[in-house]
């Protein structure tokens, strides 16, 4: 078993992942001794194995379309909706060794494709968040869009989209959405290759404000987030707004290392085991500090690593909340190898913020609930460079507003 410290949607970079780690996977690597090839069979599990050969035999020898009927898609299709049936939909999952491949360079922050992270919900594949500065993002599709067609065709499942969706930068692919308005329509984006940049920062004009975007919780964002803290105090900033939105997740040792960049003590988060065990990760004492008042922002693409620095900071006092409701992540996974390189992504222990709360399924609630009006889209400090005041008013962002205001307070 690989300890999956993690947290994340599928980033389909689409990237599309199979079904979605909440929050665009990215996973700590651990190895563990435990084989994972041994099966044991325990009482009843003897006839569930001879229901699904049953099955197998029966697809082998009476479908019509015989050259439809390949072995490896029909156990990796069966293996898909084994873990489907966990109810865990967008985070607990079943990759392929491709898909794996995919994970590894999105780790790195490395990618090909358009640029996505989606999941399966009420039976539809939902755009979770786009990647900063991807295809996606530059065509509109935003969180909560409905993928409904690739390339004119109806898709059946996430893994269907995925399969059609991506390919090599340079080519195109067509995509009809339903939109969060209930407005259908279809968009031709161009994959590429995308390099993940994950901590941005800009001083809002006018105002002593930092704007710090964390777009995913890859390695080393600790280590980025150092170099620009280091530069905003420097430059005299008197308050920072973090952006989390349409932040997807991603390390868990990253998460906790943000966190503890802003908190004195306590601890980042707890963990519950399938037991009802729990261990408390706590605040890292020897990295730097800041105690620059914080606001954060957040909507329903923050999930998983961001929603777990965003509980810590709500928990501890530090920070107020402003935007929409969060993904609602809350497991953390592990990685379960089988013989083939194909992975198991298991939810194997249940993430709660310091103070006990249940994230999973529910997401964070903000201190100041505030949405964005139709067709507005969160304005990031890449796209302020050069901006007046008037014109980042006039862009429409009242979540960056309000969080502005409150720190003005």
């Amino acid at each position: 078993m690989k300890s999956l410290r993690v947290t994340g949607t599928v980033v389909i970079a689409i990237v599309l992942f199979a079904a979605g780690i909440t929050g665009g996977i990215y996973i700590e690597k651990q190895l563990n001794t435990q084989n994972t090839n041994t099966i044991t069979l325990t009482p009843g599990t003897s006839t569930d194995f001879q229901l699904i050969n049953q099955a197998w035999d029966l697809v082998k020898s009476n479908y019509v379309d015989q050259p439809a009927v390949i072995p490896q898609n029909m156990t990796y299709g069966a293996i898909s909706g084994m873990v489907d049936s966990l109810g865990d939909f967008g985070h607990s999952t079943f990759l392929s060794p491709a898909e794996i491949q995919q994970l590894n360079n999105s780790e790195q922050g490395q990618l090909q494709g358009i640029g996505i992270e989606v999941q399966a919900k009420n039976g539809n594949v939902v755009v979770v968040a786009p990647m900063d500065g991807s295809p996606a993002q530059k065509a509109g599709l935003q969180s909560g869009d409905i993928i409904l067609k690739v390339d004119g065709q109806p898709i059946t499942d996430v893994n269907d989209a995925v399969s059609r969706i991506q390919g090599p930068a340079g080519t195109s692919v067509t995509v009809t959405i339903l939109e969060t308005s209930g407005t259908t329509r279809t968009v031709t984006i161009v994959r590429a290759k995308i390099t993940l940049v994950n901590v941005t920062w800009n001083k809002l004009p006018g105002t002593s404000i930092v704007h710090l975007r964390i777009a995913s919780f890859a390695s080393n964002v600790t280590g980025q987030l150092d170099t620009a803290l280091t530069t905003i105090k420097s430059q005299g900033a008197t308050g920072i707004i973090l952006d989390l939105r349409d932040n997807p997740g991603g390390l868990l040792d990253q998460a906790i290392g943000v966190a503890s960049r802003f908190l004195n003590g306590g601890n980042v988060l707890e963990e519950k085991d399938i037991n009802g065990n729990v261990k408390k990760d706590p605040v890292l004492a020897n990295v730097p500090k800041t105690d620059l008042p914080m606001v954060i922002l957040v909507n329903e693409g923050t999930a998983s690593a961001s929603e777990i620095v965003a509980g810590a900071l709500q928990d501890a006092g530090r920070a107020k909340i402003v935007g929409e409701t969060t993904f609602g992540t809350g497991t953390a996974l592990s990685a379960f190898p089988l013989a083939d390189g194909s992975e198991l992504l298991l939810g194997v222990t249940e993430w709660l913020t310091p103070s006990g709360r249940t994230i999973w399924h529910k997401g964070l609630t903000p201190d100041k609930t505030v949405s964005l009006t139709t067709g507005v889209t969160p304005l990031y400090p890449e796209e302020e460079q050069g901006l007046t005041q008037s014109q980042i008013q006039a862009a429409g962002d009242q979540q960056l507003l309000d969080g502005e205001n409150l720190l003005q307070q």
